[in-house]
Formats: structure tokens, sequence, C-alpha cells
């Protein structure tokens, strides 16, 4: 009876020995997919970035882990990947899109297999006719001449040129009204490129194409 019960044991401790020698699960974490999100992104104009993250999705226990500064990224056609998953388009860039990549190891066991995530990021220019949304806005620049003659400030569009902003971009069709003033031994001259000038002022209606304006200051006599 005592053998019987000896051998029972035994079998007991063979038993826990052969489950405690199996590889943990935990070991065993596998990557089974890797999505991108935002799965798509709309740049309206060549400039500004967004940031993508990259989501991966395990098994073996099942969990899911920002994995955006894990993975390797690229991106082609046109637009740049800055870092770990922030996006801007290329600067010469008029409109396009492309296909952006991250890329993670199946497993942590060793395997050389990949797993991919997709996304597309779209350029839409729309001061250029030729972008899928194009040609609904146009692009307004002012240029002063001399250089520190004076500035020139637009009521509406944010133009506060030359110490904020000598570019606006507007609906085609707006009409846009600015205003030139002097600096200290200068005089205001003439407009070059509005619709319409009284004295100092400009109006402008924006056409496809955009236009270029060019306020001109002359010293005091």
């Amino acid at each position: 009876m005592k053998r019987s019960y000896i051998g029972l044991a035994v079998g007991a401790l063979v038993a826990l020995g052969a489950v405690l020698s199996l590889p943990s699960c935990g070991h065993d974490q596998k990557l089974v997919s890797l999505q991108i999100e935002p799965q798509s992104f709309t740049f309206l104009t060549p400039s500004g970035s967004e940031q993508f993250s990259a989501i991966a999705t395990y098994i073996h226990p099942p969990a899911t882990k920002d994995v955006t500064s894990q993975a390797t990224w690229k991106v082609d056609d046109g637009v740049v990947a800055m870092n770990a998953g922030l996006v801007t388009p290329s600067a010469s860039l008029g409109c396009g899109g492309g296909t952006i990549f991250a890329t993670l190891p199946e497993g942590t066991g060793g395997s050389s297999n990949i797993v991919i995530g997709v996304a597309t990021v779209t350029v839409d220019n729309p001061t250029i006719a030729t972008c899928p949304g194009g040609g609904t806005q146009a692009t307004l620049s002012v240029s002063i001449s001399p250089s520190g003659g004076g500035t020139v400030a637009s009521l509406t569009y944010g133009i506060i040129c030359p110490s904020v902003s000598c570019i606006a971009v507007a609906p085609v069709g707006a009409s846009v009204a600015l205003t030139a003033t002097p600096a200290a031994g200068y005089t205001f001259l003439n407009w070059q490129g509005c619709t319409t000038t009284e004295t100092n002022s400009c109006t402008i209606t924006l056409e496809t194409g955009g236009a270029d304006l060019v306020a001109t200051f002359q010293t005091q006599p």
C-alpha cells in the first residue's frame, strides 16, 4: 500500500516537472497584425504635419500595444516620414499622395517574418487647379519696394507684411482690401496688380492662379 502512495507521489512530481519545463506562453507572444492610425489623411496644402500611430495586436497571450516608437516607418510618392510616424509632405509637392508603411518583426522568438501596416496620405493643394479638389482657392502675395519702405495690411486673410505674413490663401472670387502705410522718411507711391486703387488702398478680386501685388514707396524729398 505504501509503495502505491509512493508511486503516485513520484508520478505527480514528474508531471509537475514536465508542466514547469514547458515554455512560458508569455515568452512566445506573437505579433499577428499591425494597424496604422489614422488609416488615411489629407493635407489640404503641402505644409504642416500629421502624427501616425502603429497599433500591434498579439496572441499568446492576447494584447494590444502602441508600438509607434518601435516600428520602422517609410513612405513613398512625394511625402516624407519624419521620426516615428510623424509625416510631412515635401515642400516641392504640389498635389499627389503616397502610401505609409509601418513594419515590425512578427514575434519575440527570433522570427525574421515582418508584419506590415499600411495607410495612405494625400496632398490636395486647393490653389492648384490640377489637384483633386484644386482650383477653389488662390494665393495672394505682397511685395514691398524698397524693402523697409513701409508695410501692407489686409482687412481679412491675415496679411501683415513684412512683420507677420506677405502671403494669404483665399477663395477664388474673394475680394481682398489692403492698406499701405509708409515708414518714417517715406511716402506711398503706387500699387501694381490691384483691381482698383484709391490713394494708399488696394482692392483685388482673386482669380484662379492667384495674384502678386507690389506696394512701392519713395523717400520723402
